[in-house]
């Protein structure tokens, strides 16, 4: 009898350690926009990392990792409830479409013919998609989990010239934790036109644990070009070496280190080595008193980082912190900006019967 119990002692501490073992996801009601359900998702692997994502805009609520102790803190900008998203951010964490970063004049030809964008930039250019971007949009959302990974699935559906874009859009975007603690996001999309998409995440980090600005964070980024912009943020067209400018980031920087060049901070698309298409180590952050360090993987060929230095404390965090000045770091990875109207850029058309396909990978860890 004693060793049936000492068995069955075992096989309860066995399933216990198995079930805790496997990713969960768990879905809380949020509210409604326009009479569609918003919902809050919670996905967590097997090392109590968790990522809250909301439906709305595909928002990156929380991202919750541990520091070097043990000790775990959200590392992204993120508001408290709906209504708080409702009455405007700065693309907090967000799905950014039809395109991420802008488009010069908001216009573009394509096939002969020229199509009008939507302005949210100075009355003259279009950033992110406008303002009517995937960021403001309820998605349709299914879920799912396994050994290995939570899985929280968005679908949209984009009108054919929704803010200007030719072609009825549909998009797909897979968020995937794993057990290796890596946020994956895959995004898919197939149009009945030809079109131009460029879509990326939003989120702004901070491995402070979001109580302190990035200044003193060090970043390292794989990319030995840049595309130079004009004061409006437009790009030139070139593409220029980072050697002996204050883009060069090959090497750990901390970030602080190069405000006398840079007074107003990062706000720049990085080339980054490697073949596109391919899962290539774009960034790497680094925060020295928790130990946190946070590597960005891509297919895309560019990386937009940006310093948030257009924070202006309107924002707050669930817990009272004023988003100010550099209280967060953006890797958005990305298509060149305005690559429609220069041609010598990666492409970012979309032909009927070809399938747009993205893959970036927020991965978190410890630096020694």
């Amino acid at each position: 009898m004693k060793i049936n119990l000492i068995l069955l002692f075992s096989i309860f501490v066995a399933a216990a350690c198995a079930s805790t073992n496997e990713p969960t996801i768990s879905t809380t009601d949020w509210g409604s926009v326009d009479s569609k359900p918003v919902y809050l998702f919670t996905l967590t692997n097997s090392n109590g990392v968790t990522a809250k994502i909301t439906n709305y805009g595909g928002i990156v609520v929380e991202f919750t990792t541990p520091d070097r102790n043990g000790k775990m803190d959200n590392i992204v900008l993120g508001l408290g409830t709906l209504d708080d998203y409702l009455a405007g951010h700065p693309a907090f964490g967000c799905i950014v479409g039809r395109y991420i970063n802008r488009i010069s004049g908001a216009k573009f030809s394509l096939d002969g013919k020229e199509y009008n964008l939507a302005t949210n930039w100075l009355g003259k250019h279009t950033i992110h998609g406008d303002r009517n971007n995937f960021s403001s949009k309820v998605w349709d959302a299914t879920t799912s989990s396994d050994k290995q990974s939570a899985i929280l699935s968005l679908t949209y559906l984009s009108a054919d010239m929704e803010e200007g874009f030719p072609g009825n859009l549909a998009v797909k975007v897979d968020y995937v934790l794993n057990n290796d603690n890596e946020l994956q996001i895959h995004y898919t999309a197939t149009t009945d036109k030809p079109t131009v998409l460029n879509l990326s995440n939003h989120s702004y980090f901070n491995l402070t644990g979001c109580k302190e600005n990035v200044l003193g964070h060090q970043v390292r980024i794989y990319a030995d070009a840049y595309t130079p912009t004009n004061k409006e943020l437009i790009p030139t067209g070139e593409i220029a070496s980072v050697e002996g400018t204050p883009y060069d980031l090959r090497q750990w920087t901390v970030i602080n280190d190069r405000s006398t060049e840079l007074p107003e901070g990062y706000d720049n698309n990085f080339c980054i080595k490697g073949t596109p298409g391919n899962v290539i180590l774009a960034a790497e952050m680094y925060e020295p008193k928790s130990g946190r360090l946070l590597q960005t993987y891509t297919t895309e060929p560019g990386l937009g980082f940006y310093t948030a230095h257009g924070l202006n404390g309107r924002n707050k965090s669930p817990q009272g912190v004023a988003y100010t000045s550099s209280m967060g770091a953006c890797f958005e990875t990305q298509h060149y900006p305005d690559s429609p109207n220069n041609p010598n850029f990666p492409s970012t058309l979309l032909r009927p019967g070809e399938t747009y396909t993205q893959l970036t990978i927020y991965k978190v860890g410890i630096k020694p």
